[in-house]
């Protein structure tokens, strides 16, 4: 097995979240596949099971934006200034096989490490305040107001840098990432970030890091998923 590591691209929130969804769902070889993408608007996402009443009570007032409910949990994540990824793990790879709490340590191990490597003070948070533990995102909701369990933290600010979300099901586990630029600070060199990254995910994986073209999904597969996404349904569904 390797790790494909697929181009950047840049879309709006439906189909962003449509494409990782498609890429769990469809992707034509048996591969772990990673990538990086960006936003062609401010956007906000959600955890596929929180209320979208709840959701909008904490949106910024005033202003335009994408919105979209992810097909993975958590909770809402503002990516008008983030590093957003995500990761697919296929079933039979031992990552896929850990609780949902060692592979969410894993891949921030190996993110903290991408940023070590820029001298940036980044650990994983390997324990909780007793009185939330339990609690995820905090009380609003919001997923950056508080560090959980294996989050990635600014030991210095002590400012939550990194935080995800998973969805698995019988094609396998989806990783959708973010990064705080803010928090991880200035400095960093976000196209060497990116390159360190897939090297410490394809270490902590045991598996070799390709570059990769993007495959060819079939016709109406993509227009569908960015239609159902982008959906009063979908978008209001809880």
């Amino acid at each position: 097995m390797t790790l494909h590591v697929l181009s950047t691209r840049s879309a709006g929130a439906s189909e962003n979240m449509a494409t990782d969804f498609l890429l769990l769902q469809r992707y034509p070889a048996v591969a772990a596949r990673f990538r990086h993408y960006d936003w062609h608007r401010p956007a906000f996402t959600f955890g596929y099971s929180q209320k979208i009443e709840l959701v909008r009570a904490q949106l910024p007032a005033g202003e335009t934006f994408d919105l979209c409910r992810r097909p993975t949990g958590g909770g809402i994540v503002d990516h008008r200034d983030d590093w957003t990824y995500a990761l697919v793990i296929p079933r039979g790879h031992p990552l896929e096989e850990l609780s949902a709490t060692q592979s969410y340590r894993t891949v921030h191990e190996a993110l903290a490490l991408a940023l070590q490597s820029q001298q940036i003070p980044a650990v994983v948070k390997l324990a909780c305040d007793p009185a939330s533990e339990g609690q995820t995102c905090g009380a609003s909701g919001v997923c950056f107001q508080r560090a959980e369990l294996y989050d990635v933290v600014n030991a210095t600010s002590e400012m939550k840098i990194a935080g995800a979300a998973q969805k698995r099901n019988k094609r396998g586990l989806l990783f959708q990432g973010s990064i705080s630029r803010l928090a991880s600070g200035s400095a960093v060199d976000w196209d060497l970030f990116h390159e360190e990254f897939v090297r410490a995910l394809a270490a902590a994986l045991q598996i070799e890091a390709v570059p990769t073209p993007w495959p060819e999904f079939a016709e109406g597969e993509m227009d569908g998923l960015i239609e159902q996404y982008s959906s009063t349904e979908w978008i209001d569904y809880r």
